[in-house]
């Protein structure tokens, strides 16, 4: 289904919906990546691209804990073991899945990546998915490094901002204080969904 563009002359005014937006906290992450061995050469190319963009972001050496697993299948069982590790703040999963003659293409592709999401929702860490989901070496060569870029590179930086972002809303760092009051005192009852009363 084609992409239509939406032409906006000028940036959203976020002044006057008068909210909080919400930054990444800067400070040391500590990232663990799981990479599968399965298609080596493409997931090597996404892991360059991936460590590449961890060190240009200051996440280097001691803060990155590197696990190699089978295959994609393998990817979430590692993973949730970093994140019951309680030491890592990020995850990037990193595979390869390229469409056969059956079925196991998509069990895989979407088990996996089911998996993973489950495990950023319930250990509240981020976990980039960095799998890819293609129909032929070609396509997946163009994404490794070619002329789609590294999608090994977007799953770090992805990486990175949720988990810069996870920590932003953490009770230390989340305090609205004034701001809220302030913004609820200027709603009025009559504004607020029914049963919703001050």
């Amino acid at each position: 289904m084609p992409s239509h563009p939406v032409s906006r002359a000028q940036p959203v005014d976020l002044a006057r919906f008068k909210l909080a937006r919400v930054e990444p906290a800067e400070g040391a992450l500590r990232v663990g990546v799981v990479a599968a061995r399965f298609n080596g050469d493409v997931v090597d190319a996404l892991l360059e691209g991936a460590l590449r963009t961890l060190a240009e972001h200051d996440v280097r050496g001691d803060d990155v804990v590197l696990a190699r697993v089978a295959g994609a299948w393998e990817l979430p069982q590692v993973a949730q073991a970093m994140a019951d590790s309680g030491e890592i703040d990020a995850i990037v999963a990193l595979g390869c899945v390229i469409r056969g003659e059956t079925s196991h293409y998509d069990v895989i592709v979407n088990e996996s990546a089911r998996a993973l999401m489950d495990l950023s929702l319930k250990a509240g860490i981020a976990v980039a998915n960095g799998v890819l989901a293609v129909e032929n070496i070609e396509q997946a060569i163009a994404r490794c490094g070619g002329e789609l870029g590294n999608k090994g590179s977007e799953a770090a930086l992805a990486a990175i901002e949720t988990a810069g972002l996870i920590r932003s809303l953490l009770p230390e760092h989340f305090d609205l204080g004034d701001e809220l009051d302030g913004l609820l005192d200027n709603i009025q009852n009559n504004d607020l969904p029914r049963g919703a009363q001050r």
